[in-house]
């Protein structure tokens, strides 16, 4: 929002230049995102095994979800759309993967297809803010409902974190309200002052100029395809 939509947001068709790079990518990405949930464990045993179950899980019901939902909604699935909702998936399981089953990470990804799916459209169309990798729509609003989740699904016998010694789950469920409020205040405005404080020193952004004509050739003189 500091920086301004990009030239041609929302009248001229964005599409990802390369989709089989996107899908390596997002392979990638999927078996690299076990390494940080299971690995959060520390220890190679049954937390670090359940933690990367419940990621699997959540990653492909969020693929699933988001692939089902686009078919609804405009008539065919995309292979972008399949990989945004795995990625939902992955970030919204994230907050959680060391506390739930798979029980709840089946519901936590389904959630997070749908709810992501939409908070995307909303950003974009309805508030019209350019985030051209959707990274807020997934990562911030799944990060915010699988951080919720984590404390309804909690469960003890996964590690949960609390209940062993008197916490109800209602309780937690406030603490985890607060947590939320608590890193939504400080990122946008620790992130606010970040940017404030660097356009005092530089430029933001690119002049219309250097936008039109690709920042590979204006900023670094190559290009990635000589075609």
């Amino acid at each position: 929002m500091v920086l301004g939509n990009r030239r041609g947001f929302l009248t001229v068709q964005m599409t990802p230049h390369n989709m089989t790079m996107t899908v390596t990518g997002a392979g990638m990405l999927w078996v690299g995102w076990f390494g940080f949930n299971a690995g959060s464990a520390v220890a190679a045993n049954g937390d670090a095994g359940m933690a990367m179950l419940v990621t699997h899980i959540s990653a492909a019901t969020g693929a699933f979800t988001w692939m089902i939902v686009e078919w609804l909604r405009f008539g065919k699935p995309s292979a972008l759309g399949i990989v945004t909702g795995m990625v939902a998936g992955l970030g919204t399981i994230t907050p959680a993967s060391g506390f739930v089953g798979p029980m709840a990470a089946l519901f936590i990804g389904f959630s997070a297809g749908i709810v992501c799916f939409f908070a995307t459209l909303y950003i974009k169309q309805k508030l019209r803010i350019d985030d051209s990798l959707d990274v807020f729509p997934v990562h911030g609003v799944g990060g915010i409902l699988g951080t919720f989740f984590a404390g309804v699904f909690v469960a003890e016998k996964f590690g949960g974190a609390g209940l062993a010694e008197g916490m109800t789950t209602a309780s937690q469920v406030g603490v985890q309200i607060v947590g939320i409020l608590a890193t939504a205040t400080w990122t946008a405005v620790a992130t606010f002052v970040i940017l404030k404080l660097v356009s005092m020193i530089t430029q933001l952004r690119v002049s219309e100029e250097q936008e039109t004509e690709g920042l590979d050739l204006a900023l670094h003189e190559e290009k990635g395809y000589n075609l």
